[in-house]
């Protein structure tokens, strides 16, 4: 099945409002769907949002997810690695990306200034992982 999305020609993007919690994310992950959607329990569709970290605020476990993730650094600051307090990692600022195939352990993650992601999520056409 193809991804289904929206045409959208150049509008403005609003990165102070909108986002909203994130099912199964710490508080202060939030994210906002610019496009698309992503079917997990049928394994189709994806989905281009924005990902906002809060300054402080930190995962404590890696994520695995059974879908292709690319994601784009826009702005802030990301900590990669970090460990259950949120201590160590590595820092990466704007214009970063990262490209994961489906069941690629990545994180935890931790903002300390706080950041936006854009981050491209799908399935490939088969359906498969």
């Amino acid at each position: 099945m193809p991804i289904n999305k929206d045409h959208q020609e150049f509008h403005p993007v609003d990165l102070d409002h909108g986002f909203e919690l994130i099912p199964g994310y710490p508080e202060g992950f939030k994210h906002k769907i610019l496009t698309g959607f992503l079917d997990e329990e049928n394994k189709i569709g994806g989905r281009t949002r924005l990902l906002k970290i809060e300054p402080g605020t930190y995962s404590t476990e890696p994520f695995v997810h059974d879908y292709w993730e690319e994601v784009w650094q826009v702005s802030g600051d990301l900590i990669v690695g970090n460990d259950a307090n949120g201590e160590g990692g590595e820092s990466f600022g704007p214009n970063t990306y990262a490209c994961r195939p489906p069941g690629a352990r990545h994180g935890p993650f931790k903002s300390e200034r706080g950041c936006i992601l854009l981050e491209s999520h799908y399935y490939d056409e088969s359906g498969k992982p």
